[in-house]
């Protein structure tokens, strides 16, 4: 298999437990150290018919290789706040330029060596309108909280447990 779409030259911000930026840089692919922390985003790019647009992820991907994911996903990379980051990754992945300047992310998930960063947001997009990354996204579809739902439980989606709380909030956008 190959490795297109991991780059271990990416290199991270470091912060403490309580999100403060320390002065240290991580490489991705080496353990973090005890103490050390991570940012990743993942934006969720809802429909006005309340649908998600979700990616698959290459067969070659070391996390999660061949399942459908959310919209986009990915580490913060040195420099990036988590706005930066969030607009870099849909821009990378689907080619779609977005501006969260307005926005906040609705929820942060605090993880064994991070934070991850949830923005959700309302577009209307045409499948045929999105530039693939082709190191990372194999496809891409707009998919009900039902067809979501029954591609986890066929093993074929990425089981987020929040999915509820997402196509709440999206439903009041």
């Amino acid at each position: 298999m190959h490795d297109l779409g991991e780059k271990d030259d990416e290199l991270w911000n470091v912060y403490d437990r309580d999100r403060n930026l320390t002065v240290k840089v991580h490489r991705r692919g080496q353990p973090l150290s005890e103490g050390d922390y991570h940012l990743v985003v993942h934006i969720c790019i809802f429909n006005s018919k309340n649908e998600v647009l979700i990616q698959k992820r290459q067969p070659w991907k070391r996390g999660w290789p061949d399942m459908w994911d959310l919209s986009a996903a990915g580490s913060a990379i040195v420099g990036d706040d988590s706005r930066n980051a969030a607009e870099r990754e849909v821009k990378e992945e689907l080619g779609l330029t977005v501006d969260l300047s307005k926005e906040r992310p609705i929820l942060t998930i605090n993880f064994k060596n991070g934070f991850d960063d949830y923005w959700v947001i309302k577009r209307d997009v045409e499948i045929d309108e999105l530039i693939l990354q082709y190191e990372e996204v194999a496809e891409a579809r707009w998919a009900s909280k039902v067809e979501l739902e029954d591609l986890i439980k066929k093993g074929e989606a990425i089981p987020y447990k929040i999915l509820d709380y997402l196509f709440e909030y999206a439903y009041k956008l």
